[in-house]
């Protein structure tokens, strides 16, 4: 097969409200799509230890690099970053990569999660099934800031409406010190030294969270339809337990809570084969 064959199809970048993202699209070009959705703060290439074990079994997999962190597609403004206009990225790649009326099994982690439990709700004709790592359902998780400790793990949401605190506090190692004490390893946070804070992204990647006072608690998406699985870790320090278990109550299709034991919030590249598993069980089932 030559270069030009192999590509043939290839999607590297997807274009939605004028912003250019980009995709990491590998695997066999005939197996069913599953689009990936990373979380904060990191990009794409957190699905790279899940990836290849979903080809082996004959997946695609589309890993989207979102708005706020793909260079083409970093809006200054908050209110580009609520949660319906994240989801219709979702939906301008799915029908991108296999056709305006196509659909794909959808994954997200952290915010990654949040944007996919959108897109499930406001779009279920283009999501065969959902499964989602370390977020809550948004229902769920403003239920759970009310009912368990969830707003105190949740303190620094508001440190991060403080504009340009967070960039300056980055820049003296604060944020790095941060993401080891939930979990990250030293590996891992030179990732994100890399992708996020010297590639110039840090900014537009809090707008994710500076847009969520824009949001009407539960109006990013309400009830989804789609076969759904639910994952949590029990060393996970940023999400409680209360709020994904009980994300079911906003789905009607089967669902499912799967709980990892020592495993931090970090799934995807902490936990990759018990990440992969849950995704195949779900998009097999």
């Amino acid at each position: 097969m030559s270069m030009a064959e192999e590509l043939e199809g290839h999607v590297t970048t997807v274009t939605n409200d004028g912003l250019t993202l980009g995709v990491l699209d590998e695997g066999p070009r005939g197996g069913e799509p599953i689009v990936l959705l990373h979380g904060f703060p990191e990009r794409a290439t957190s699905w790279r230890l899940v990836a290849p074990l979903l080809h082996q079994e004959g997946y695609r997999t589309l890993a989207l690099d979102q708005r706020g962190y793909a260079p083409g597609a970093r809006p200054p403004r908050r209110r580009d970053y609520r949660l319906p206009l994240l989801a219709g990225d979702v939906v301008a790649l799915i029908e991108q990569a296999v056709g305006p009326e196509g659909h794909a099994h959808l994954v997200g982690h952290d915010w990654g999660g949040a944007a996919a439990w959108t897109t499930a709700a406001l779009h279920p004709d283009r999501v065969r099934t959902l499964t989602v790592f370390s977020a809550p359902h948004p229902r769920a998780f403003v239920a759970a800031a009310a009912r368990s400790p969830q707003l105190l793990r949740s303190w620094y949401m508001g440190l991060f409406q403080v504009p340009r605190l967070v960039e300056l506090l980055a820049g003296r190692g604060a944020l790095e010190q941060s993401l080891r004490r939930l979990g990250m390893t030293a590996a891992e946070v030179a990732v994100v030294r890399r992708e996020i804070v010297e590639d110039g992204a840090l900014p537009t990647a809090l707008n994710w969270y500076r847009a969520l006072p824009l949001t009407r608690p539960g109006g990013a998406g309400d009830r989804v339809v789609v076969p759904t699985t639910m994952v949590w870790s029990d060393g996970d320090t940023a999400v409680d337990r209360w709020g994904p278990e009980h994300s079911g109550e906003y789905v009607d299709a089967d669902f499912e809570y799967v709980e990892l034991a020592g495993v931090s919030h970090w799934i995807p590249t902490q936990a990759p084969e018990a990440c992969a598993e849950a995704i195949l069980e779900r998009v097999r089932g």
